[in-house]
C-alpha cells in the first residue's frame, strides 16, 4: 500500500509518497514525471515516515544541512536504481556531472563507458527530488540542465546549499 501526503515548500506544493520500506515519491506540483510512480490504488494518511521526510524539508529550507535521513525505497530499474544511489552521495553544497556519474557507474561494472545521456535519463527520473539530490548534477560545461522540477528550482536549491554559482549557467533557450 502506498500513502501519500502534501508539504507545503518555499518552492511550491510537494506530493510525498510512501510504502512500507520508505519513501517512493517527491513531487512538485506539475514537475516532469509527476507521481510516476504513484500506484492508484493509494491512501491520503499522515504515517510517522512523512514526519521524519517534513522534518527533513524544514531543516533543508531553513538553510541548513539536515543532520538525518529519510529512508527511500527505489523503484526504478537496476541502472536507475544504481544512479540514484550515487545521487544520494553528491554532498550538500556541491555538483557533480553526469559525466562523472557515467564514469563511477562504469568503473564499478567493470566497463569502460557508460553514456553520460544514460545516466542523464536515469536522473531525470529520480522520484525523490531534494532528499535524492538530482538538483546537484550539472553539464560538464556548467549548465544547469536537466531538472524534472525545472530550472529556477534547481537554480535555488543550489544557491540554497551556497554552491559556488560563477561557473553554471541557465541554458540560453531558458532566459
Amino acid at each position: 500500500m502506498q500513502y501519500i501526503s502534501y508539504y507545503s515548500s518555499p518552492l511550491g506544493g510537494v506530493l510525498l509518497a510512501a510504502d512500507g520500506a520508505g519513501l517512493t515519491g517527491l513531487w512538485f506540483e506539475g514537475q516532469k514525471y509527476f507521481a510516476r510512480c504513484l500506484d492508484k490504488e493509494h491512501v491520503e494518511e499522515e504515517v510517522p515516515l512523512f514526519e521524519t521526510a517534513k522534518r527533513w524539508l524544514d531543516v533543508y529550507f531553513s538553510g541548513e544541512e539536515p543532520d538525518f535521513s529519510v529512508p527511500v525505497h527505489f523503484t526504478g530499474t537496476a541502472f536507475q536504481n544504481d544512479v540514484w544511489e550515487i545521487l544520494c552521495a553528491i554532498p550538500y553544497g556541491q555538483v557533480t556531472t553526469y559525466g562523472e556519474i557515467a564514469k563511477r557507474l562504469a568503473a564499478g561494472r567493470g566497463l569502460n563507458r557508460i553514456s553520460a545521456q544514460a545516466v542523464g535519463g536515469a536522473v531525470g527520473r529520480n522520484g525523490i527530488s531534494i532528499i535524492v539530490p538530482c538538483h546537484r548534477v550539472v553539464s560538464s560545461n556548467g549548465s544547469l540542465t536537466g531538472y524534472a522540477g525545472g530550472l529556477a528550482r534547481k537554480r535555488r536549491l543550489l544557491n540554497l546549499e551556497g554552491v559556488d554559482m560563477s561557473r553554471l549557467f541557465l541554458p540560453a533557450e531558458t532566459l
